[in-house]
């Protein structure tokens, strides 16, 4: 029996519109904690508050853009927040005033959760749901190709370049990635029987518990993202901080080309389980360390690369199985909400990661800041294994 297509027109369109907005997002993401403490001369800590207000944004919009995605048609509000995402690089080139800059950061924040929300759950209605899990994964794989360029060329870029070039060539991304959007076309949005407004309209109860284990795995994610340029730097790893994104995108790359499949094959819990084993071991690593480094610094620079290899293969195996997790727990009619429910379990644990991070490494050591991660991820794992899994199998709808 042959496979429905998954490679059409329409998901080549979305896929490319996901790698450009997300190398928009990844290119300036490791350069402003740098951009913020030698332009307005903040410390570690206070940049951590300010740069968590772009994931506390995405959070508040998150559980409204799932409703709105459920009860209106997708593609224009796809199309709207993807244009606003990108006009605020455009904003960040006039912003001299730190005031203007954090005003612009909740924007970004606000059309990120909404476009975020809406490409994932396009990407659902756009390709047969018996290869769903392969779908997801390889739009993941975009988001993970634009980390494994974006953040390193933005690290380059700032020892040659000004930052308003980097956020001009944010720009010229994010252009380009809203006009690949605008010739995608959608399947017609089935009409739905409006229901009373009610919690479960905004958040999807069923994927809470799911929801708690991702968090905890996010926390530790969003101290990488944005603090390990930073911590690298304070260990006195001297080789670019810059390839960790490219070995942790390609690990995710190379995870995400099998575990999608293994999801369509209804493994979802037990590829969980084997991608959160990985990072767990990986962040014990990480914080390890600043103290590795005093006895052999070559080795301990090879073991933090590979352990960005590691971390990538580890969370790459998780993100297309969760995604689906979710997805299963709801009907059809609630993909937006449960989207939205994914995506603000993350958004909430990368807020933390973010404020927790910056406050941990400017008081204490940014390898006191992954080894709390560290012991999240355990946390996680046990959460899982005890009430996720047999929660999501007791109650999947398909």
């Amino acid at each position: 029996m042959l496979k429905d297509q998954l490679v059409t027109r329409n998901y080549c369109y979305i896929l490319a519109a996901n790698f450009l907005l997300f190398f928009a997002f990844y290119l300036i993401l490791p350069v402003l904690p740098f951009y913020l403490t030698e332009e307005f001369g903040i410390g570690n800590a206070v940049v951590g508050i300010i740069l968590s207000c772009y994931t506390v944004a995405a959070l508040c919009i998150r559980p409204f853009s799932g409703y709105l995605l459920d009860t209106f048609s997708r593609k224009p509000l796809y199309l709207l927040s993807y244009f606003i995402f990108t006009l605020v690089f455009a904003g960040y080139m006039l912003a001299t005033v730190l005031t203007l800059f954090i005003m612009l950061r909740v924007v970004h924040g606000l059309s990120f959760g909404m476009v975020t929300v809406a490409g994932n759950t396009l990407v659902i209605d756009i390709t047969p749901s018996s290869r769903r899990g392969e779908a997801v994964g390889y739009y993941g794989l975009m988001n993970n190709t634009a980390m494994s360029f974006g953040p390193m060329t933005g690290l380059f870029m700032h020892e040659t370049c000004s930052f308003e070039t980097i956020f001009l060539v944010s720009l010229l991304s994010g252009t380009l990635g809203f006009l690949m959007a605008c010739i995608i076309k959608s399947p017609p949005k089935p009409p739905v029987a409006r229901e009373p407004i009610s919690l479960d309209r905004f958040v999807l109860i069923k994927g809470i518990p799911a929801g708690i284990s991702l968090l905890l795995l996010s926390i530790p994610y969003g101290m990488t993202s944005t603090y390990i340029a930073v911590y690298a730097q304070e260990i006195g790893i001297t080789l670019s901080s810059g390839l960790f994104f490219t070995f942790l995108a390609i690990g995710m790359a190379v995870s995400r080309l099998f575990s999608g499949k293994q999801v369509d094959k209804g493994r979802i819990t037990q590829v969980i389980r084997i991608g959160m084993y990985l990072v767990c071991v990986c962040y014990f690593l990480l914080a390890a360390c600043d103290l590795l480094i005093r006895w052999d610094r070559e080795l301990t620079t090879v073991l933090f690369f590979t352990i960005a290899l590691l971390l990538g293969t580890g969370f790459g195996t998780m993100f297309p199985a969760f995604n689906s997790l979710f997805i299963n727990l709801a009907p059809n009619s609630k993909r937006g909400t449960a989207t939205s429910t994914y995506l603000t379990s993350w958004d909430v644990g990368i807020g933390i990661g973010l404020t927790a991070g910056g406050w941990i490494g400017q008081h204490f050591a940014f390898s006191r800041a992954y080894l709390l991660g560290a012991c999240l991820t355990v946390l996680s794992v046990c959460w899982f294994t005890w009430k996720v899994s047999p929660h999501f199998h007791k109650n999947r709808v398909s």
